[in-house]
């Protein structure tokens, strides 16, 4: 049965059609993306690789409106990089730099759309290095149900392969860390390398705004540069079921959302990815890849609110 055609309606502008080409959009911009569909070092097997395309698609059933704080993304300029070729194979984590950096030149907040979780070390080393101590200036907040800090080079692996190559501890905060989701020994490694550690159970009662802004605090050290990892497999599974390791029980898409919205109008921080969706095993409906384009626009609406007072 044929695709049926989205509706077009000039008054009802659409968040796909914002996002324009590099080629297109000469200079600088406010919002970058870029695809970067890395999945074959996944400890569970996944089709993330398909997920930076489907967020695109999935960006033309919303607009660019948020009439809740009246933010129209249309006053934004916004550039889509593409996807990175073959970042899994050889030499593919160099190709993922050099496509970051470029990217990073031009634009204010850097979007990477994954592929699995080990997207994060490429895209933060590269914009965490711009300053001129590199990462050890840098600071990392993740919206994770995992410590990922595995042995070895996987999805399950990337802030302990950052804390290896210079990374505080100290400033790495981790939100959403789940019950029956990790181990004794890497909760111990955790706790060894000077971690902060917001379970998922404390965000219950939590001010949700404050917790961002206070894990913000912590990873810049002052004003450093930050970037955030947004891993999906932190919601409840029954609204995620496109991610292979959420579990029941997890942070609502709402509460996502809320905290996407947070650290995109910060202006420590400069790059953010939205991580661990297989754009192949989503329901019929497409909740998570859905919900995945809509925290790139979250975030994009919170970078709108840099600067106004």
């Amino acid at each position: 049965m044929p695709k049926k055609m989205l509706p077009h309606d000039p008054l009802w502008p659409r968040a796909g059609h914002w996002l324009k080409s590099a080629a297109e959009t000469p200079g600088t911009a406010d919002i970058g993306l870029l695809g970067v569909p890395a999945h074959l070092t996944s400890i569970t097997p996944t089709g993330a690789h398909a997920t930076p395309g489907a967020i695109r698609e999935a960006l033309l059933r919303y607009s660019t409106y948020a009439p809740s704080r009246d933010i129209d993304l249309s006053t934004l300029t916004a550039i889509d990089f593409g996807d990175v070729a073959d970042p899994d194979g050889a030499g593919g984590e160099a190709r993922v730099r050099a496509a970051v950096a470029r990217a990073a030149e031009r634009v204010g907040l850097l979007i990477a759309l994954g592929g699995d979780n080990s997207i994060t070390v490429p895209v933060a080393t590269t914009l965490l290095g711009e300053q001129a101590a590199g990462l050890q200036d840098g600071g990392l907040v993740t919206v994770d149900a995992h410590h990922d800090l595995r042995d070895g080079e996987t999805n399950g692996s990337p802030v302990r392969r950052l804390v290896e190559r210079g990374l505080p501890g100290a400033r790495v905060v981790q939100i959403g860390i789940a019950d029956f989701s990790n181990s004794p020994d890497y909760s111990a490694r955790a706790r060894a390398l000077g971690i902060t550690v917001v379970p998922r159970a404390a965000l219950r009662s939590a001010d949700l705004r404050s917790v961002a802004e206070r894990a913000v605090e912590i990873a810049s050290g002052g004003g450093g540069h930050v970037f955030v990892d947004l891993d999906v497999d932190v919601c409840d599974r029954a609204e995620v079921p496109g991610c292979p390791s959420a579990a029941p029980g997890g942070i609502l898409a709402d509460e996502l959302r809320q905290l996407a919205f947070a650290f995109g109008s910060d202006p420590r921080v400069r790059g953010i990815d939205i991580t661990e969706v297989d754009a192949t095993s989503d329901s019929v409906d497409g909740r998570t890849v859905r919900l995945a384009a809509l925290l790139a626009l979250e975030a994009a609406a919170g970078y709108a609110t840099r600067g106004v007072t």
